[in-house]
């Protein structure tokens, strides 16, 4: 029980810890990088599918994106998915390609993407104090276990809460000295 417990919450917060990065990863620094364009979906025959299954994206400079799409005719669709998602890209269609420029950040935008960042952390790191609590209700309901295992397995759950939490400032300022960089 103890050990699943344990287990169990260490999931949690290591999930916590993946969304963060693919949070990150979404996040402007100014350089191209395919994964920002992740959460586009393009209109692909009707349907809506992920940009990078329904094409090739490369960066054949630091400061640009090509999408080659794998049916020429969606050209279009790739165009009108990049727009849809609101990613402040100003894309522009070729004639088998969408080539993206990627806009030099100006110090107030990098001020505020780092400002947008640190307030999506907390939220990330709640998430992480959530399973904590989580773990800490399960101990304590755990009866068949004495009072010194509950508190050691507490004692567990917080240094786990601590470590989670440390990585979650460590990317932040990753990032941060990432996007602060000119």
């Amino acid at each position: 029980m103890a050990h699943e417990i344990i287990e169990m919450t260490e999931l949690s917060m290591e999930e916590t810890i993946d969304s963060f990065k693919d949070y990150l990863n979404k996040v402007r620094t100014g350089r191209a990088n395919a994964n920002m364009l992740n959460s586009v979906m393009v209109d692909f025959y009707g349907t809506p599918t992920p940009i990078n299954q329904t094409s090739q994206i490369s960066s054949p400079e630091p400061q640009q994106l090509v999408i080659k799409p794998y049916d020429r005719s969606q050209v279009a669709a790739v165009v009108a998915g990049i727009n849809k998602a609101d990613l402040g890209l100003n894309p522009i269609a070729e004639a088998d390609l969408v080539r993206i420029n990627i806009p030099a950040l100006t110090e107030e935008i990098r001020k505020d993407l780092v400002k947008k960042m640190l307030k999506e952390l907390e939220g990330f790191k709640v998430r992480v104090r959530n399973a904590r609590r989580d773990a800490n209700d399960k101990i304590k309901k755990d009866s068949s276990s004495p009072e010194d295992v509950k508190k050691d397995l507490e004692n567990q759950v917080q240094k786990l809460t601590d470590k989670y939490v440390e990585m979650l400032d460590q990317l932040a300022k990753e990032k941060e000295n990432d996007l602060m960089k000119i």
